[in-house]
């Protein structure tokens, strides 16, 4: 690592993602491996939440080919999107879950510009073979955004990192010291390339992810930043769950750690919709996985009695923004919902 060329160096950060975004990128739907007879009900919900955001801001999509951007338009017409608000992007992607291999973007501090950053892409520790060509979409994107590009070499996920715009940074011990990631690198090792390619200061570190998460314990199923100070963390009220003991011990985690200025965080705790699932086994179903629009937040409900009990707390933490609950329960079939299907880019400051 050359520290002089680093983002940190020359000025850039990774904004919380409460700060205003020029648009959204997803990847429409289409895989009946991910979505196992579910792939119309994910392109519906794919409908209802880009009406949702297109609101606010501009919505880039991914389709494979031409057949695939006729059909997304007929399905988002008929849902009644504005596809004038829509920018579409024909390239052959393998799978939707762009927050993990879609670019990082990053702004200067000193005069508002955008950066991306291309982390490695590899299917979640060499799960997926096939999905593994994903990597190169930052590539592509870049191809027409012609943004300073900066390329840490070492394999990151989006999801696996949360931050509060500020200096600190959350993340899990499970996914980032997981020898399917990088396993030559230390913790320390691994703290520098964050500090210097996000910009942070001050590293966060849980211990596990919920269970049914096969991407080694993504920090966006547990635990969110909704303004610099406050966490809203995700919290297993049944003692007989699994999910209860690691829960537990993120939340106690949370609630002794201070942020990269010495102070305590807000801790909210952040209910659980119990098991969702069927005989093949349980799937990472979580409130904490929603999107933070500019003028909308949208959120995973799953037809649980905690539905309305997570949107009113998620809510009253954005009382600038309209909270919309979209049923997530097919598309978390694909083992990710709203937030792992996302990625905000962030609008330049102009100074």
């Amino acid at each position: 690592m050359t520290v002089q060329n680093t983002p940190r160096n020359l000025g850039y950060y990774m904004p919380a993602e409460w700060e205003r975004h020029d648009a959204i990128w997803l990847s429409w739907p289409h895989d009946p491996i991910t979505f196992p007879d579910r792939v119309e009900k994910a392109e519906n919900i794919y409908v209802e939440l880009i009406r949702a955001i297109s609101a606010c801001e501009k919505v880039n999509l991914f389709v494979r080919d031409d057949a695939m951007k006729k059909r997304a338009k007929i399905y988002l017409k008929e849902g009644g999107v504005n596809l004038g608000d829509i920018i579409f992007h024909v390239y052959d992607y393998a799978d939707v879950w762009f927050r993990d291999y879609g670019p990082i973007f990053l702004v200067n501090k000193n005069n508002g510009s955008l950066a991306m950053t291309h982390w490695i892409f590899n299917a979640w520790g060499g799960k997926y073979e096939t999905l593994m060509k994903d990597t190169n979409i930052p590539d592509f994107i870049n191809q027409q955004m012609k943004l300073p590009c900066f390329k840490p070499g070492i394999i990151l996920e989006g999801g696996s990192i949360e931050v509060n715009g500020k200096g600190t940074l959350l993340t899990t011990e499970q996914c980032l010291l997981n020898k399917n990631r990088n396993p030559h690198l230390t913790r320390e090792n691994i703290e520098e390339y964050l500090r210097e390619y996000l910009g942070v200061s001050h590293i966060i570190w849980l211990k596990n992810g919920i269970e049914g998460d096969d991407t080694d314990g993504h920090i966006d199923d547990i635990a969110r930043f909704v303004n610099p100070t406050t966490v809203l963390c995700a919290y297993e009220e049944d003692k007989n769950d699994e999910n209860y003991p690691i829960l537990l011990e993120s939340y106690e985690t949370l609630f002794k750690a201070k942020d990269q200025d010495g102070k305590r965080l807000n801790i909210i705790k952040l209910p659980m919709p119990g098991f969702i699932g069927d005989e093949e086994g349980r799937l990472p179903a979580s409130y904490a996985n929603f999107y933070i629009g500019n003028k909308v937040v949208l959120a995973p409900i799953f037809g649980h009695e905690n539905d309305k009990r997570a949107l009113d707390i998620i809510q009253a933490q954005f009382p600038d923004r309209r909270v919309v609950g979209i049923n997530c329960t097919d598309l978390v079939y694909g083992l990710g919902t709203i937030h792992c299907i996302s990625q905000q880019q962030p609008a330049p400051k102009v100074k």
